[in-house]
């Protein structure tokens, strides 16, 4: 089949497929369209792939389209929405390994007809490996650590960063040496053989590069490491295009490369981090802040039915929601307390933090899952020039994106972006227990005087203030 046009002409629908697919995810409106077109694109550009390189063993790309289908309908339909930052990890792994695996089949490849790499080749053999290598271990630890299979405290030990850098340093140099045929031999190296050892060196060194740099990271800040890594695994998609010579490859890695960093430093600038210091580890707090005693100061607590009067007499109430609300699946009982306030007349708005939850999105995803329309969705910025005005908060199972203490400059939490929900003229949190946030501090919030505490289950509590708001 005479691909020589057909080809170019797919790979560019392809790629405006994937632009538009990409841009309509920036709604919870518009993404299951999205999502329909960046998977259309990726089909076309498998299938154009697949064709203009003459595959032969159909029978074997079949088996794995259709396991990969299966494998993805059955987590699709059964994954918990808590778990879902941990599915986004592996999925970035996933990416990454498969990279790093497809530049070292190129490697085995060129490497068998006994000609040297060449500087072109050698250099997106080695990007594509080393970025690959990284994602996949990394969002492995990620996943660790979202999952709690692996501690959630920072992992740190003396000389770590001078470490890591070193390690670093060594595999620039195998990768230099593997891209060059000159510094192989300087460093007293040839033939074949060495090459291979060299370049499973590179890949042990890349493996465990990853693990150092996101072991130091505390779990509080894994939403914008998960993220980071969705842009290396972009990059190494991108860094496997050019290995391949494959222009859609290129374009849809750069994309997700792209779209992904920008996420990053919107994430960075929400929770008041540095991007460098997210790339190169060492920048959570969790665990070198001393976990603090709770409840030694006194709170107002009220029942779902004190809490519901005060919702239901109230003309505007804002709902603050956070990880408490996924973990409890309470985003559909919150829904009915919602609609039964809007038919008594109040005006009811949703303030969404851009880290609430864990990972980017999540409140979104969530509370589309349980048709709160979008237009009610508010954010940081929006919301804050709103509580001074609003009746009522809700926060249901948010704790660090509401804590006050980031105003005070002696704070592990100085500067971070917060909702000022304390500027409302009443406050309801709805939590388990005063127990601290990520950040490891008690919340001042608790203990204002118009801040009322709903203690318990949130799907529980959510269910009984149903009951009372109907009744009130």
């Amino acid at each position: 089949m005479d691909t020589t046009i057909i080809a170019p002409i797919a790979y560019l629908i392809s790629a405006i497929l994937f632009v538009s697919g990409i841009k309509k995810l920036s709604s919870p409106a518009t993404a299951r369209s999205g999502n329909v077109r960046a998977s259309l694109a990726m089909l076309l550009a498998i299938v154009v792939t697949l064709l203009e390189h003459e595959i032969l063993d159909w029978t074997t790309v079949a088996g794995a389209i259709i396991a990969g289908a299966v494998i993805g309908g059955i987590l699709a339909r059964y994954i918990q929405m808590t778990a879902m930052p941990q599915l986004v990890a592996v999925f970035n792994g996933f990416g990454g390994g498969a990279s790093a695996a497809v530049a070292a089949a190129e490697f085995v490849r060129l490497s068998g007809t006994g000609a040297a790499l060449g500087a072109g080749s050698g250099v997106t053999i080695v990007l594509g490996t080393l970025i690959g290598a990284v994602t996949l271990s990394g969002s492995l630890i990620a996943f660790g650590k979202l999952q709690g299979v692996v501690t959630g405290n920072p992992v740190t030990f003396p000389l770590q960063k001078p470490l890591n850098a070193l390690l670093f340093l060594a595999i620039v140099v195998a990768g230099a040496g593997l891209a060059s045929d000159t510094i192989l031999q300087g460093l007293g190296l040839g033939g074949a053989e060495a090459g291979t050892w060299l370049f499973m060196a590179l890949v042990g060194g890349a493996l465990l590069l990853g693990v150092l740099l996101v072991i130091p990271i505390g779990g509080a800040d894994m939403p914008v490491v998960v993220s980071l890594l969705n842009s290396y695994s972009g990059l190494a998609a991108a860094a496997t295009g050019f290995v391949l010579g494959n222009m859609i490859l290129i374009i849809a890695g750069a994309l997700v490369g792209a779209a992904g960093l920008i996420l990053t430093q919107l994430m960075c600038k929400a929770m008041n981090r540095s991007l460098g210091n997210v790339a190169f580890g060492a920048f959570g707090t969790e665990g070198q802040v001393a976990r603090v005693k709770t409840g030694e100061r006194p709170v107002r607590d009220v029942d779902a039915e004190q809490a519901a009067m005060v919702l239901a007499y109230a003309n505007s109430v804002a709902v603050v929601p956070g990880y408490g609300l996924a973990v409890a699946q309470a985003q559909h009982e919150l829904k009915k307390v919602c609609d039964l306030l809007e038919e008594r007349g109040v005006t009811v708005r949703f303030g969404v933090h851009p880290v609430a939850g864990r990972m980017p999105g999540h409140m979104n995803v969530l509370l589309a899952e349980a048709d709160v329309s979008y237009d009610k969705l508010l954010d940081l910025d929006d919301i804050n020039a709103e509580f001074d005005s609003t009746d009522v908060v809700l926060i249901v199972g948010a704790n660090d994106v509401v804590n006050p203490a980031a105003r005070d400059p002696d704070s592990v939490i100085a500067g971070m972006p917060i909702l000022d929900v304390d500027r409302a003229r009443n406050v309801i949190v709805m939590k388990r227990s005063l127990s601290p946030g990520f950040a490891g501090i008690d919340n001042d919030l608790f203990y204002m005087e118009h801040t009322m505490m709903f203690f318990g289950d949130a799907k529980d509590q959510m269910s009984e203030l149903v009951k009372e708001v109907r009744e009130a």
